[in-house]
C-alpha cells in the first residue's frame, strides 16, 4: 500500500513540475528545462562577472548592459576582478560534440551562464530576457530554473527585400534586433531588383545615381489602377553597409548579400544599357502602369528605365557579352569587401530566355560552348560566376532555378518553388536551404480576413509552425545536407516599416521554434499559450504585429431548404465573444460593433445584405472584422453539380462556392472563394428546385495573366425542365472587367425569357497561354467564383 501511495505522489509531483515548467513563456522552447520552486529577485543595480577570459566579452557585455537598462530599467556594472557577480558567465565544454550550446541556471545565489562558444552565450542572454517578469509594482524576478539548450539547425534566417521598397538603416538595424530576440542567426539582404539598385558600387556610380530611382510605382495590387507618378528610391552607401554588418556581428548574425543575376536586372540595365542583349530596345512597361515622366523620357530619347511595376521581365543581363562578366566581377569585388560572410547570393531565379533566344551573341556563346539550349546557357553563366566567387573564397547561393541546365559544382540551393528543388539538390549532395513559398513566404497573407493588400496566398502562423524543413522524401543521410530554413519578405506591397512588422509578427516566433527547438519539443497547443504572452513583448517593443491569430473564421453552408444559405462563424480561441451586425440596402449603417448582436448559431441569410462580425475579449475588439456581402439571385443556395471537379489546389468550398451568394472582391487574397480549373472547362448544372422564368446567366471570373489565370474563352447556357433534355439558350465571349486592378470581371449571357428548372452552364478554358505572355505555351488556369441566374 505504501508503494502505491509513493507511486501516486511521485506522479503528482512530476505532473506539478511539468505544469510549472510549462508556465514559462520561452520562445523558442529549449532542449531541456527543469524548473524548481522559488524565485530570484533582481536588484536595480546588479553586477556581472566573466569567469572565463575566452568569451567575447567586449561584444556581449555592452549588449547585455544596454538591453537590461532599456527593457527592464536594471543597471549592470562589472564585478570586481576575482569576484563572482550576480550574473556570471563561464566558458566550458558541452555534451554536444562541439555543437554550440549553453546552460542557464537561476538559483538563490544568482544567475550562472555556461557556454562552449560566444554565440550560445548570446542566445542564453535572449533566454534570460524572457525569464524576467515585472509585476505592477515594478518588482523584477526570475524563476529558479536549469536550462540546457542548443539550436537544431545551423542556418536560421530571415530575408528582406529592399529593392522593391527601400528601408532606412535604422529599420534594418531594428530588423536585425528582431532576429536576435528570436535566436535567428542569418540576415539575407536582397539588395538589387528590377525596381531599384540599393548598394553603392564606386566603380559604377550610375547604379545608384540612375538605378536606385524609379519614376513611379503602380497603384494597388498588380496590375493596379494606374501609376502614382512619384519618384521613389534610395540606396545604402558602403559606409552604411559596413555599419549594418558590424551591428549584426555584435548580435551574432551573419549578413548574406544578394546581387541578382542574370534576371531581375532592369535597374542595373537602366544605369548601363550595354548590359542588355538589346541596348537600343526601350524598356517595356504597359501603358496602364507606366508613369507620365517615363513616357516623356522615352519620347525624348531615353531607352532603358527602372521598372515601375511588379513581375518578371525579358530584359536581363546579356550572357553573350564579355563586358557583362567584367561588370559583374567588378561589382563582386566591391561587395565581398563589405560582407565577411562565406556566402554570396546571386539570385538566379525567374530569368526569361526570350532575349537570349533572339540575341546573336548569346546564340554564338551557346554554339562555342556546345550548349544545347538557353537553360544550359544559364547554367554556364552561373558556373562562370561561381568560379569567380570561389576565387574570392565565397560560396555561391542561388534560388532553385540554378538547378536547370546543370548545377554549379559547389553551389548551395535555396529551394523556394516548393521542396522539389531542395530534394533534388540534397540527393546530388549539395547543401540546401529550404524556403518554400508555402508556408515561409511572409509576404503572403496571414489572415483570411485580409485588411491590407498583400501579394496573395495564405500562410497563417499555424501553417508556419507545422513546417518541417527536412523533407520526408530524403533519407537520413540526405537530410544532413539541409542547413536549415528562412522566411522571405518580398516587399511589393510593403511600403513602410510598420507593414513589414505587421507581416513578420507573430510568424517569426513560429519560425524561430521550427528552426531552434527539437522536433520532440514542438507542441502547437503549448506554443499557443506562450504566444499570447509573446504578444506583450511585441507591444513592449512598439512593434506593429498582426492580430490574425484571433481571427474569426467564416464559412457559407447550404441551408436546410434551398431558399437561404447559412453564415457560420467560429473562433479558434477560448473566451472570445463574437458580435455581428447586418446592413440592408437603403438603411443606415450601424455605427460600431457595440450595437452588434452576440452570435450563437449560424445566421440564416435569405436576401441581399451585408453582414459583419468581430471577436471581442471583454469590451475590447481583438480580431480583424470579417465581412460577408450576399447578393441573392435565383441560383443562390440551390443544388449544384459539376461534371468534373476543380483542381485539388483550388477547391474553394466545393461546388456550392459558385452559388453561395458571395462574389469575390479581393482576387487571390480570398482564393477559397474561387474554384480553379487547370487547363480544363467548368461545366455546372444548377437545379432551381422548380420551374422558374429566367432570361440571363452571369458568370463571375478572374483574369490575372501574371499568375497564368485567364478569363474564360466563352460561356454558354443550356436549359431544361426535366434535367435530361437540354436546349441551347445563349453564348458569349465578352468579358467585362468590374474591378480594375484585380481584373475581376463577368460574362453575361442574355436570352429570351423561358421557363426552366435545370440550367447547364459550360465555361470554356483557353487551350494554352498565348505567345508573349507569362507561361506562354502552358495550360492556363480558369478561376470562377459565382454564377448568377435571373
Amino acid at each position: 500500500m505504501q508503494k502505491i501511495i509513493f507511486f501516486i505522489l511521485t506522479l503528482i509531483i512530476q505532473s506539478s513540475v511539468f505544469t510549472q515548467e510549462r508556465q514559462l513563456n520561452l520562445i523558442p522552447w529549449p532542449v531541456e528545462v527543469k524548473q524548481e520552486s522559488g524565485t530570484y529577485s533582481l536588484k536595480k543595480v546588479m553586477t556581472v562577472s566573466n569567469s572565463s577570459t575566452a568569451i567575447g566579452w567586449e561584444i556581449l557585455f555592452p549588449y547585455l548592459r544596454d538591453e537590461m537598462k532599456e527593457q527592464f530599467g536594471i543597471t549592470l556594472i562589472e564585478a570586481e576582478k576575482g569576484k563572482t557577480g550576480d550574473i556570471d558567465f563561464f566558458m566550458k565544454r558541452m555534451p554536444t560534440s562541439g555543437k554550440p550550446a549553453y546552460t542557464l541556471d537561476v538559483g538563490m545565489n544568482g544567475i550562472k551562464i555556461n557556454s562552449n562558444f560566444d554565440e550560445p552565450a548570446f542566445h542564453a542572454v535572449q533566454t534570460l530576457f524572457q525569464l524576467i517578469t515585472v509585476d505592477q509594482k515594478g518588482k523584477r524576478e526570475m524563476p529558479y530554473v536549469h536550462i540546457f539548450d542548443h539550436a537544431r539547425f545551423n542556418y536560421r534566417g530571415m530575408h528582406l527585400d529592399v529593392g522593391r521598397h527601400f528601408f532606412p538603416v535604422s529599420f534594418v538595424k531594428k530588423y536585425i534586433d528582431y532576429l536576435a530576440y528570436h535566436k535567428l542567426n542569418t540576415f539575407h539582404w536582397h539588395l538589387t531588383e528590377d525596381q531599384g539598385w540599393r548598394i553603392e558600387i564606386k566603380k559604377y556610380p550610375e547604379l545608384t545615381k540612375v538605378g536606385a530611382w524609379r519614376n513611379g510605382t503602380i497603384i494597388g495590387r498588380y496590375p493596379g489602377t494606374g501609376n502614382d507618378n512619384t519618384r521613389y528610391g534610395g540606396y545604402y552607401t558602403q559606409e552604411e553597409i559596413k555599419e549594418v554588418v558590424q551591428y549584426a556581428k555584435e548580435r551574432f548574425i551573419e549578413v548574406i548579400p544578394e546581387i541578382e543575376m542574370p534576371g531581375h536586372s532592369s535597374a542595373a540595365i537602366a544605369a548601363y544599357p550595354w548590359l542588355s542583349c538589346f541596348p537600343d530596345k526601350p524598356t517595356s512597361i504597359p501603358a496602364n502602369m507606366i508613369s507620365s515622366k517615363s513616357i516623356d523620357e522615352l519620347k525624348n530619347g531615353r531607352v532603358k528605365l527602372v521598372q515601375e511595376t511588379w513581375g518578371v521581365f525579358d530584359d536581363v543581363f546579356c550572357a553573350g557579352n564579355d563586358s557583362t562578366f567584367i561588370f559583374l566581377q567588378n561589382v563582386i569585388d566591391e561587395v565581398v569587401e563589405l560582407f565577411p560572410s562565406n556566402f554570396f547570393h546571386i539570385g538566379g531565379d525567374e530569368c526569361p530566355k526570350t532575349h537570349w533566344k533572339q540575341c546573336a551573341r548569346c546564340q554564338h556563346r551557346m554554339k562555342e560552348n556546345n550548349l544545347k539550349d538557353e537553360h544550359e546557357l544559364q547554367s554556364w553563366f552561373v558556373q562562370k560566376i561561381e568560379k569567380y566567387l570561389n576565387s574570392k573564397r565565397k560560396t555561391l547561393i542561388g534560388w532553385d532555378e540554378i538547378l536547370e541546365g546543370g548545377l554549379a559544382p559547389n553551389a548551395v540551393v535555396m529551394s523556394w518553388r516548393g521542396e522539389t528543388g531542395g530534394i533534388e539538390a540534397a540527393r546530388q549532395k549539395h547543401k540546401v536551404i529550404m524556403t518554400p513559398g508555402n508556408p515561409v513566404y511572409f509576404d503572403h497573407s496571414q489572415s483570411e480576413n485580409e485588411d491590407s493588400i498583400t501579394i496573395g496566398g495564405y500562410n497563417p502562423i499555424e501553417k508556419v509552425y507545422a513546417y518541417e524543413p527536412v523533407p520526408a522524401a530524403l533519407t537520413a543521410e540526405q537530410g544532413e545536407y539541409v542547413l536549415g530554413s528562412q522566411a522571405n519578405v518580398w516587399t511589393e506591397y510593403m511600403k513602410n516599416t510598420k507593414k513589414v512588422e505587421y507581416m513578420i509578427f507573430p510568424r517569426m516566433a513560429a519560425l524561430s521554434e521550427v528552426l531552434w527547438s527539437t522536433k520532440e519539443n514542438k507542441n502547437w497547443q503549448n506554443f499557443e499559450r506562450r504566444l499570447i504572452n509573446h504578444f506583450k513583448r511585441y507591444e513592449k517593443w512598439g512593434a506593429n504585429y498582426s492580430k490574425a491569430y484571433y481571427d474569426i473564421k467564416s464559412s457559407i453552408l447550404p441551408g436546410e431548404k434551398d431558399d437561404h444559405v447559412l453564415w457560420k462563424l467560429e473562433s479558434k480561441q477560448k473566451g472570445i465573444t463574437i458580435k455581428y451586425i447586418t446592413h440592408y440596402a437603403g438603411r443606415p449603417y450601424p455605427s460600431t460593433f457595440s450595437e452588434g448582436i452576440i452570435y450563437k448559431s449560424p445566421l440564416e441569410i435569405n436576401s441581399t445584405k451585408l453582414v459583419a462580425a468581430i471577436g471581442m475579449l471583454g469590451n475590447k475588439a481583438i480580431s480583424n472584422p470579417v465581412y460577408g456581402t450576399f447578393r441573392f439571385n435565383k441560383a443562390t443556395g440551390k443544388k449544384i453539380t459539376l461534371t468534373a471537379p476543380p483542381s485539388k489546389s483550388y477547391p474553394g468550398d466545393g461546388a456550392f462556392t459558385l452559388v453561395n451568394g458571395v462574389q469575390n472582391e479581393k482576387g487571390l487574397a480570398k482564393r477559397n472563394e474561387f474554384l480553379g480549373f487547370s487547363g480544363a472547362d467548368c461545366e455546372a448544372i444548377i437545379d432551381l428546385g422548380k420551374d422558374e422564368k429566367i432570361a440571363m446567366v452571369t458568370v463571375h471570373a478572374l483574369h490575372q495573366t501574371g499568375s497564368w489565370i485567364w478569363r474564360p474563352l466563352s460561356a454558354e447556357v443550356h436549359t431544361s425542365t426535366d434535367g435530361s433534355k437540354y436546349e441551347f439558350a445563349g453564348l458569349t465571349d465578352d468579358f467585362n472587367v468590374t474591378i480594375k486592378g484585380l481584373e475581376k470581371g463577368k460574362m453575361k449571357i442574355s436570352f429570351d425569357k423561358k421557363e426552366a428548372r435545370f440550367v447547364k452552364i459550360i465555361v470554356k478554358c483557353w487551350e494554352e497561354i498565348p505567345a508573349g505572355e507569362p507561361g506562354a505555351g502552358k495550360k492556363p488556369w480558369l478561376f470562377i467564383d459565382e454564377i448568377e441566374i435571373n
